[in-house]
């Protein structure tokens, strides 16, 4: 597992610290890419998130939906498809991971990725309308339809670009596997052993069976039970996170004000952050936004190019609300959560295992920021307090933040004194007992650190089990939403015959990914998220010409007034009014 741990981390950082180097610091090409894009998308398309996204709610009620279209699912279908998908643990764990390592600072950075992310969202699923394939005989359980970037990219660009179609395809199924199913599966097994001593086995074996249960019966059955689970989870969740917002109102312009300060001039942080690290501070803003709404990432235009419709733009229009919902709606609460219960920087009881898990050994420098280190062969505390503490010096850290203080029992009231030994993940006290875990004052970070901001904002148990919901609802839901997205890479590369078997593997995966550690699975995500994007960013830049010409003419025909009367006389014939 280290070996495993210290290749995904030399990757991860490889992919996420290649760019432009900015003083001590590095603008990862990534976040300029996708930036660029998102501001670029803007301006072509004059400010379409904000000037069509009304458009967007109103197609949404499906008062425009005509049922002779071809496709799959009516509009609000392909969107809570898409919504389950996007609105998963990013919106849980991911808020606080960004807050742990990029400090209160980073949400701001998260709004400006949804605020471009939203007019890149309506540029990929416009052209996944466009260049869609539709075959009328296909089954329930392979779909009709299939769209997404491989087709824009193949078909929009031409012939000569089908190896970067290819590219897409596979790097899409394979991230998959990871960002919509095993981060989703190790956060509820996370949050189950954290809540209940569930071992991560069992949550994993149950999880795996409820998620192939739904993704094995067809895209017609992942839409009606998202269609469901989306706005369930939601409302569950938001009003949880809207009572404590308003309970705690008085903390609420100082949190904002918190926020904004940081994010232009972090001065403090727990993780990640030092003194000046604004880039730290960008990086996993738009890391953690990016991975939350999945704008540029190619994924949600799979869903939305099922919709039954023969108007791209108007399903175009209904992405618009995807960013807009998932970040600039759900994660501010989360964020807000997290920062005003003031839970972001406080220290509780814990268990520290002494290797593996999340600890890990540390240095911090005169700024205050973190860098890893080896672990060291032996290393002291002295009545509960490590021994060497000077910068630049190795220290024990759980959640990558060093720990002061050192106990053998969980009511913190007996210090430890000896020498801990990482290579054997022993601690040996000076009266020769030895310990594969002690306790301490240690910072949370993921759903763990998400739970505990409710636990201080509910009263009693109430805010553990909202956010424990929560995770179920939103983790289930993304991996089947996510399954649907793979699956259709598989039958782009390989035919139908496909689709049942990478399913299958998909359900593997789900158990997978509950028993592997926390750092490892999301890194893994974070790779094959900043490989994927490539291909899609630059065909969406090709083609955004296309989409201004398709908005253009949408937006002067005005066809949606011609559907509203195909719908009522849908209606009207069905028996309705």
């Amino acid at each position: 597992m280290h070996v495993l741990e210290s290749i995904v981390g030399r990757l991860n950082a490889l992919i996420w610290g290649f760019g432009i180097p900015v003083g001590d610091q590095v603008i990862p090409l990534v976040i300029i890419l996708l930036l660029g894009t998102g501001v670029f998308l803007t301006l072509r398309l004059g400010f379409v998130q904000v000037r069509r996204l009304g458009h967007g709610f109103a197609v949404t009620t499906g008062k425009y939906d005509d049922p002779a279209e071809p496709g799959d699912v009516p509009h609000f279908q392909a969107l809570t498809t898409a919504l389950s998908a996007t609105v998963g643990i990013g919106n849980i764990a991911g808020v606080a991971i960004a807050i742990h390592w990029g400090g209160p600072g980073a949400l701001f950075w998260m709004w400006m990725t949804a605020l471009l992310g939203m007019a890149v969202k309506y540029t990929e699923v416009t052209l996944a309308q466009r260049y869609r394939t539709v075959d009328p005989d296909g089954s329930k359980l392979h779909g009709k339809v299939s769209g997404g970037p491989m087709y824009y990219i193949e078909r929009g660009l031409g012939p000569r670009w089908r190896w970067m179609a290819i590219f897409f395809a596979g790097m899409l199924g394979f991230t998959a596997f990871l960002t919509g199913n095993a981060v989703q599966a190790n956060t509820v097994a996370d949050s189950m052993l954290t809540t209940f001593g569930v071992p991560a086995w069992l949550t994993g074996l149950v999880a795996s069976a409820l998620v192939g249960a739904v993704i094995l019966g067809g895209i017609s059955r992942i839409g009606k039970v998202t269609s469901i689970l989306a706005p369930a989870m939601a409302l569950v969740y938001g009003l949880g996170a809207l009572w404590i917002i308003i309970a705690n109102i008085g903390q609420l312009v100082p949190s904002l004000g918190l926020i904004f300060s940081e994010a232009l001039s972090p001065s403090a942080g727990v993780a990640g952050t030092g003194i000046g690290a604004i880039l730290v501070t960008m990086m996993w803003g738009v890391k953690r936004g990016l991975f939350s709404n999945e704008a540029g990432q190619g994924s949600a235009p799979i869903a939305h190019a099922a919709a039954k419709t023969d108007e791209p733009v108007s399903e175009g229009v209904v992405a618009l609300i995807e960013p807009f919902i998932d970040t600039l709606v759900i994660c501010t609460m989360t964020g807000l959560v997290v920062i005003m219960t003031g839970v972001w920087n406080e220290r509780q009881p814990t268990e520290l295992l002494l290797r593996g898990g999340d600890s890990s050994w540390v240095s911090m420098d005169e700024k205050g920021r973190r860098h890893e280190l080896a672990a060291p062969a032996e290393w002291a505390v002295s009545n509960g307090r490590p021994v060497v503490v000077a910068p630049g010096q190795p220290r024990y850290a759980w959640h990558e933040v060093a720990i002061d203080e050192f106990y053998v029992d969980s009511a913190l009231t007996r210090p430890f004194t000896g020498v801990i030994r990482p290579a054997a993940g022993l601690a040996v006290a000076a009266d020769g007992a030895t310990y594969a875990s002690l306790h301490g004052p240690a910072v949370e970070s993921g759903a763990p650190l998400t739970m505990n901001a409710f636990s201080h904002g509910l009263p009693g148990q109430w805010g553990r089990y909202v956010v424990l919901v929560g995770v179920l609802l939103f983790a289930v839901s993304t991996a089947i939403s996510w399954s649907y997205y793979g699956d259709r890479c598989a039958n782009y590369l390989f035919g139908a015959s496909a689709i049942v078997p990478y399913r299958i593997v998909y359900v593997l995966m789900h158990f997978f990914g509950s028993v592997v550690s926390l750092n490892v699975v999301w890194e893994l995500g974070d790779i094959a998220l900043g490989v994927v994007i490539v291909p899609n960013l630059i065909a969406l830049v090709l083609l955004s010409g296309q989409v201004k010409e398709m908005t253009d003419s949408y937006f002067r025909r005005k066809p949606w007034l011609e559907n509203a009367e195909a719908h009522r006389r849908a209606k009207r014939a069905a028996g309705g009014r």
